[in-house]
């Protein structure tokens, strides 16, 4: 390998700035903390800035502080008048984190002066004035305030994560801007903030705005790129995790970069294998996996001070890139791999899969090494494959099922959906492809030459959810279920329930054995949704049963925000008790476009466009092969796996959706 140093705008520094921070280095207080980051050097020029600017772009370095700092240097200076200032973030666990950090540095109670929302969740008060949230909340306020009167300024942080909610919001503010303008209203200043972006893109869309540039402090990282390119990633991973046990210095922790759980739980069990095997006298290691869907008391583990001579190794998704970030960290070991959506309007489908990272993920990866001090950053391919990776990642709303957005669209009265105001326009065929599936779950219609919602998609769009889930829940009394359809909905809402780790597959099957249901992993979920209220919540059976028991309270405090809607809409809250097929009826009528039939060869197609797919390993279906099976997902690895999935009956698809499935079904009716 051969050492390459980054260029010097990419370098990271160490502090509380954007993102997840959880910092176990305290200083001797939370003031002199607050003077000690970067940005405050700037504090008094960037006030005298923000207070004249109508729209701002600020880049910052991670950790400069301008997440946590720049909302209370505006508070502050009373810049905004009597309006609210938010803060956006792509991410819960951050708009969560963030708050609570800004709040103890305000030495104010959380949900008063400083609050957050997320989605089925509101922590805030009359008094908020600071109110750090996610893109998609912000987006169902304009939905009831298109003009975001209650806001003065609206920071939208991480701006460089291009997810589909931000996007849209880009628009929607922009929009708002303008209007509130036009309306002689008070006006809305708007600030973009990120560590790496194509800044001039967002500069012209937002009608040449200025950059204000933040220097942050900077320790050095030395890259060293491989000498030929890797066939492995994974054996490649290995063998740079146990070069650097050999040779660094114990307090020199290490973070990797893989695409996902099971990955990660297979490295960690082989990691964990050949530490115990090492020469005696060999520096300790312990070996930490990082991932959305780990136990929250797992998660902490990894930002907790390791034991003295003992070198913590994290093994983590790309969730450590911005939203996280872990103290004591020297060398990344970056594999330049991601899993991501895909979505191909001409066949239908929206595909998970392992895919190269952008030069700017790189560059983030890299920079977790230098945040406390210098770092270093072994990357897993060569220099000439870095240089042709893309230079930003392709914005999701290019690359995903555009369905929920263009519903979002139509409730916020847009007149005309195909010539929104992207930042990075989705193709047409994307926009006709999530238009055509509203028309089939009956959300839309055309009108005069307009596309305008039904009186159903009026009621769909009040749910934060999906199209299809929020069709689901409304149709669910016509079968008598709308109980079991919420808690299924409700499961379907939140990260997995679910823990499997594979070093204890035994186990984890023993246990689950009891909750199985051979009409699918949706009644399977049920099963054990049912058993852990029957147990109320109980943690110890949580631990027996391998279950999430933070993200199980999650479910049931998502089951009672969306009950809540349906009573406002007068949806009949029944249940369908033992009888189950009125579930899988209910389910066939909203998943249908997610539907595969059993072929003669042993193999499945989607009825949408006959691709090829099969059942995921971790199914509950997996040793079955029922005739009619709907899918909430397809992963693609080494073929195209479907998730989650229901058995139905033919008949039933038919009855959901008969003029499409007179096109698509074969062999089911004669």
């Amino acid at each position: 390998m051969e050492p390459r140093p980054p260029p010097a705008k990419r370098l990271r520094t160490s502090s509380v700035g954007g993102g997840y921070r959880r910092n176990y280095v305290f200083a001797h207080n939370m003031e002199q903390q607050r003077m000690d980051l970067p940005i405050y050097r700037a504090r008094a020029k960037l006030i005298g800035q923000l207070r004249h600017l109508d729209t701002a772009i600020i880049i910052g370095e991670t950790g400069s502080g301008k997440t946590t700092q720049v909302p209370q240097y505006l508070y502050e200076a009373s810049i905004g008048g009597h309006g609210v200032i938010a803060i956006t973030q792509p991410r819960r666990v951050a708009a969560i984190s963030l708050a609570a950090r800004v709040s103890e540095e305000k030495k104010t109670e959380l949900g008063t002066l400083i609050g957050y929302t997320v989605r089925f969740e509101d922590l805030t008060s009359h008094k908020s004035k600071i109110k750090f949230l996610t893109d998609g909340m912000l987006l169902r306020e304009a939905m009831l305030d298109p003009l975001l009167r209650r806001y003065s300024i609206v920071i939208l942080d991480e701006a460089h994560e291009r997810t589909i909610q931000t996007d849209v919001l880009f628009g929607i503010v922009k929009s708002a801007q303008r209007k509130r303008k036009e309306l002689s209203k008070m006006p809305l200043k708007v600030i973009i903030m990120s560590a790496t972006m194509d800044v001039d893109l967002f500069s012209q869309y937002f009608n040449q705005a200025p950059v204000l540039y933040l220097e942050g402090r900077q320790h050095s990282i030395q890259i060293f790129y491989t000498k030929e390119t890797q066939t492995d990633y994974l054996h490649a991973s290995l063998v740079s995790i146990f070069q650097i046990h050999q040779e660094a210095q114990p307090s020199a922790n290490v973070l990797v970069f893989l695409t996902g759980q099971e990955e990660i739980e297979a490295m960690s069990k082989t990691c964990k294998q050949i530490a115990k095997n090492l020469p005696q006298g060999s520096c300790q290691m312990s070996v930490f996996p990082l991932y959305a869907s780990l136990p929250h008391l797992q998660q902490l583990r990894v930002f907790q001070p390791g034991k003295k001579d003992c070198r913590k190794v994290i093994l983590s998704t790309n969730i450590a890139e911005t939203s996280v970030t872990i103290p004591g960290i020297k060398y990344v070991v970056d594999t330049g791999m991601v899993k991501a959506k895909h979505y191909t309007p001409e066949s239908g489908l929206e595909v998970l899969a392992v895919q190269q990272v952008s030069k700017a993920q790189a560059w983030q990866r890299a920079g977790r090494a230098g945040r406390q001090h210098a770092g270093i950053c072994y990357r897993l391919y060569t220099e000439e494959e870095f240089e042709k990776f893309i230079n930003m990642t392709i914005p999701e709303i290019q690359r995903c099922n555009l369905s929920s957005v263009m519903l979002q669209l139509l409730a916020l009265g847009i007149p005309n959906i195909l010539t929104f105001d992207f930042i990075s326009k989705p193709s047409p065929d994307a926009v006709q492809a999530a238009i055509e599936q509203l028309e089939q779950l009956g959300a839309v219609e055309h009108k005069d030459n307009q596309i305008s919602l039904t009186p159903l998609g009026k009621k769909m769009a009040a749910f934060p959810l999906e199209p299809r889930f929020s069709k689901t829940l409304l149709v669910s009394p016509e079968f008598h279920c709308t109980e079991e359809i919420l808690t299924i909905v409700s499961l379907l809402s939140v990260e997995s329930v679910l823990y499997n780790p594979r070093a204890q597959q035994d186990e984890v099957l023993s246990a689950r054995r009891k909750f199985i249901s051979s009409e699918g992993d949706h009644m399977t979920l049920l099963n054990i949704y049912r058993a852990f209220k029957n147990v109320q919540g109980q943690k110890e059976w949580c631990r027996e049963n391998f279950v999430n028991s933070r993200n199980m309270m999650m479910v049931a405090e998502v089951r009672h925000q969306l009950r809540d809607i349906c009573v406002k809409f007068g949806v009949r809250l029944e249940s369908s008790r033992s009888d189950t097929s009125n579930i899988r009826r209910c389910l066939a009528h909203s998943l249908f476009l997610n539907a595969a039939e059993l072929q003669l060869d042993g193999t499945y197609l989607t009825l949408d466009c006959r691709h090829q797919v099969a059942i995921h390993p971790s199914s509950v279906l997996f040793h079955f092969k029922p005739s009619y099976v709907l899918y909430n997902e397809l992963l693609h690895t080494s073929k195209c796996y479907m998730r989650d999935l229901c058995v139905v009956d033919p008949d039933w698809l038919y009855e959901a959706a008969p003029e499409y499935f007179r096109r698509k079904l074969k062999g089911a009716k004669t």
